[in-house]
């Protein structure tokens, strides 16, 4: 099985866990992700320090993956991004929710 394979059943399998609700996203809950022709899933733990989110993403069918792993305190946020405006996404923590979504992309 290709690394690419690996990837994609395990964001199947994680994305099956569970349905989204209102208030964002649920420990262990993957959520599938898409920045143009980057794609690839996050989901997160509660651990002693904060939320450990943990994002994993490759582009297209030979990409190698690579994996993001940041630990946010309530009101903290990563923003992941992709060049060529392609897209940008938003990891929040507010309070006990989580939530991923598009951000607006910053140009310099």
């Amino acid at each position: 099985m290709s690394v690419r394979s690996t990837l994609l059943a395990a964001a199947f399998t994680l994305a099956s866990l569970g349905a989204a609700h209102a208030g964002g996203l649920r420990p262990i809950e993957g959520q599938s992700i898409r920045l143009g022709d980057v794609t690839g899933v996050a989901y997160y733990t509660v651990e002693r320090d904060g939320f450990r989110v943990v994002t994993t993403l490759a582009q297209g069918e030979a990409g190698t993956p690579i994996r993001f792993v940041s630990v946010l305190a309530p009101g903290q946020r990563v923003v992941l991004s992709t060049p060529h405006n392609a897209g940008a996404l938003e990891i929040t923590r507010d309070g006990d929710n989580l939530s991923v979504r598009k951000a607006a992309v910053v140009s310099n």
